[in-house]
């Protein structure tokens, strides 16, 4: 129940720091990896999450290799 309560809270902390200053793309996350260790349903979201920022990670990669490559020629 703890970890419900305290998952609970840091979602919604993550969810208003949406729209007020904060790092709600970590804390949203971390809020799943928490509620994680007991639902079903915050696995799912937390695997979401992380292939979301696997993609980024990825993308990001790919742009930064053409970028040098453009510049070395």
């Amino acid at each position: 129940m703890l970890i419900a309560i305290v998952g609970t809270l840091v979602l919604l902390a993550g969810i208003a720091m949406i729209v007020l200053p904060g790092p709600a793309f970590l804390v949203i996350p971390a809020a799943f990896a928490i509620l994680a260790t007991e639902f079903a349903w915050a696995e799912r979201y937390k695997q979401r999450a992380k292939q979301c920022f696997s993609d980024a990670r990825a993308r990001h990669q790919r742009k930064k290799q053409a970028r040098k490559q453009a510049f070395s020629v």
